[in-house]
């Protein structure tokens, strides 16, 4: 049986003195070796994407991190700090995917500026600088820190009790996870469910109320040598078990159709 096939997505950035689009290997490694599933790459081409053709081909979606960030105005903001990076093609690339995505019933796995991004698809709103908001701790890396610190654990996040992300785990005991990012949930999408917190409130994961599949955002980056993370490991299966089955739901209807 063929491996089901997850979109990744991409981002658009400089390749010397030419634009490229782009996801990182861990990203694509992630999907291959802890999803078990085939990864490919979706080219960040705004209005000019086919979302059909892609979404007939689409088994699971895994939404990645990102230097650039959901320009403010898509949650009706206006930039506090022009100089952070955005990404224009993307926003206009995986918006409009993740609310068809999720009418499908397809499995999602959003990561960290696809955790915001499933937010600001569903009428959510973004906090520009988290660690500038009172009571909040900064969830910064450290720019000038080596990989290993910058994704080592950086502080606790607390499962919903009865969520899926607690059920993937197998416990809603506080874990520790590593915290690269300036940006955060600010007003959670109505259709929004919080799966977890860190211990300044600041949501970490949730999922979406009415979908008929799979779907499950982390602020934190789960695929960071994710083989060697047990966390990460279950984080993956369950997304892979997910997509397994919506690919066979998909092979039981077109056979039932013959």
């Amino acid at each position: 049986m063929c491996s089901p096939i997850v979109l990744v997505s991409a981002c658009v950035s400089q390749a010397g003195a030419h634009a490229a689009h782009f996801a990182q290997c861990k990203y694509v490694a992630a999907v291959a070796d802890g999803a078990r599933c085939a990864p490919l790459i979706v080219p960040a081409l705004g209005a000019a994407t086919d979302f059909a053709a892609l979404l007939d081909l689409a088994d699971g979606i895994l939404l990645t991190g990102s230097p650039s960030n959901v320009a403010p105005a898509r949650y009706g903001q206006v930039p506090h700090d022009a100089a952070l990076p955005g990404d224009a093609a993307r926003d206009a690339t995986t918006l409009p995917l993740i609310d068809a995505a999720i009418a499908r019933g397809i499995p999602l796995l959003a990561i960290c500026r696809g955790l915001q991004e499933v937010n600001v698809a569903l009428g959510g709103t973004l906090h520009q600088a988290v660690h500038a908001v009172a009571g909040m701790r900064d969830h910064r890396e450290r720019k000038d820190d080596a990989l290993a610190q910058q994704y080592g654990p950086a502080h606790r996040v607390l499962p919903a009790p009865d969520g899926v992300l607690a059920r993937v785990l197998g416990s809603a005991e506080p874990l520790m996870v590593n915290s690269l990012h300036g940006q955060g949930i600010d007003r959670l999408a109505p259709r929004l469910a919080v799966e977890a917190r860190a211990d300044d409130g600041l949501v970490e994961a949730f999922r979406v109320r009415d979908a008929r599949g799979f779907t499950l955002a982390v602020q934190w980056h789960p695929e960071w040598q994710a083989m060697e993370n047990p966390v990460s490991i279950k984080l993956l299966q369950a997304f892979g078990d997910a997509c397994r089955a919506y690919k066979q739901s998909r092979n039981t209807v077109t056979s039932g159709e013959m």
